[in-house]
């Protein structure tokens, strides 16, 4: 009895310290946000190799699996030892997997590198940009002449950006320069997390089953069993819905990109594999990607031949119509199983907190939000006899508190029964609602 009252008074103790500590560690962070935010930004730069080696790993973790699926029986109808042919598999199949995504990188970079040397020399030797120039310069002193207010309005422009030009380099060039300095390093500091991360990578593929078993171990032994189980069925389907989306884009996108270099490659257009790596690989980005990829290759292509420019818009417009509404959905069927407006808004969310990473993972990432919230509420909703379907609330105007029962628009009050409750979904099916309304 007393080692009970013990093991009380030690709980309630070590609960009250850890309140204790974590408030007066939220107090200090409060007056020291520089500090923390300066530490956390050092810890992601130490970090930062290990988050490309998992992001790596993730990526060819597909491919491993295919790889390893076919070389493992191979390797044991030649041995009779299993532990070595699995060690060889999993070794051969991290190999073959590295491999295969370096000659698919490579490939990338051996045909655009070419095509943007090609296009760089090709608009410095040409006389389009000099004759563009002149003719504009031409023309603004045509103007002037002819217009002395507007030639008094343009000198004093002139004088005030000759003015703000000199305070700039005395003031801003420096740390402009500093700026760009920092920029070089941090291409160089990218550069050496990326090789890092490959090779983190391989030891990640190497050993994914080992630390997925430590994983689980560890969650049995601290959140229990019916905790656990819940947080794996929802990592699965996370790993689902992020592989399913990120795997159906990249096919998508090539696909899309090999269909523009087809349909540039027809109507002649020029820089057609720089245009269609361009369109192609800012195709993975959801809804806004062929406008971020269409833009810069319309101005390139307008410097050449506006009437060709013109041309690629409305074959540009062609083929994400085709994207939108017959390939990707196709591909990605319903990966994500989020709306139109669910999915702006978790681009515009994810792109506005996070770049163009946020843009990537935006999409997945809230549809695992959305429906690990959906899942909570209508496990709430069960629990207190309730209606869990969407559609039995369209048309509701409130619930009988006695019988629980659905009481639509305009019901008498003799038509809150039982039996009037599957009335509503029906009516809401006639009234043309959707059929994944059935989803929260």
């Amino acid at each position: 009895m007393k080692r009970d009252s013990f093991k009380v008074y030690l709980h309630w103790g070590l609960t009250a310290f850890c309140v204790i500590a974590l408030s007066i560690l939220f107090f200090f962070s409060l007056f020291r946000v520089q500090e923390l935010a300066h530490s956390l930004r050092a810890a992601a730069g130490v970090l930062m190799p290990f988050v490309f080696g998992a992001v790596i790993a993730y990526l060819l973790n597909p491919l491993f699996n295919r790889i390893y699926a076919v070389v493992l029986p191979f390797l044991k109808k030649r041995t009779k030892k299993p532990l070595a042919a699995a060690r060889t598999a999993k070794a051969l199949s991290t190999a073959l997997s590295v491999l295969v995504a370096l000659l698919l990188v490579s490939a990338l970079f051996s045909m655009v590198l070419p095509q943007v040397v090609t296009s760089v020399i090709g608009l410095v030797e040409s006389d389009l940009l000099p004759n563009s120039i002149q003719r504009a310069t031409k023309w603004f002193e045509e103007a002037l002449r002819s217009n002395p207010a507007l030639e008094s309005a343009a000198q004093q422009v002139y004088t005030e950006a000759v003015g703000a030009l000199t305070a700039w380099v005395k003031t801003d060039m420096l740390p402009q320069l500093t700026n760009l300095v920092s920029g070089l390093m941090g291409t160089l500091t990218f550069a050496k997390n990326l090789c890092i991360g490959v090779i983190i990578a391989v030891y990640i593929l190497n050993s994914k089953r080992l630390f997925a078993a430590q994983g689980k171990k560890l969650l049995y032994s601290v959140c229990g069993v019916r905790r656990t189980n819940f947080i794996l069925d929802n990592l699965r389907f996370t790993d689902r819905v992020f592989g399913g989306f990120l795997g159906g884009k990249v096919l998508d996108s090539i696909i899309i990109g090999i269909l523009c270099f087809i349909g540039m490659s027809i109507l002649d257009m020029p820089y057609t594999m720089l245009i269609s790596v361009v369109v192609g690989i800012t195709n993975i980005i959801p809804f806004f990607g062929p406008f971020i990829g269409a833009i810069p290759s319309t101005m390139l292509i307008l410097l050449i031949d506006p009437l060709k420019a013109l041309y690629f818009v409305i074959f540009i417009l062609v083929l994400q119509q085709f994207d939108g509404n017959i390939l990707g959905p196709k591909i990605l069927g319903q990966s994500t199983g989020l709306s139109s407006f669910w999915v702006m808004f978790a681009l515009l969310v994810g792109g506005g907190l996070f770049g163009l990473v946020g843009m990537l993972v935006g999409v997945p990432l809230f549809a695992v939000l959305y429906s690990l919230i959906s899942g909570l509420i209508c496990r709430s909703l069960r629990q207190k006899a309730l209606p869990d379907d969407t559609l039995d609330y369209f048309l509701l105007d409130h619930i009988d508190e006695k019988t629980h029962a659905i009481v639509p628009f305009g019901a008498e009050p003799d038509d809150s029964a039982p039996n009037a409750e599957p009335e509503a979904p029906d009516t809401a099916r006639a009234a043309g609602e959707p059929e994944d309304a059935r989803r929260f």
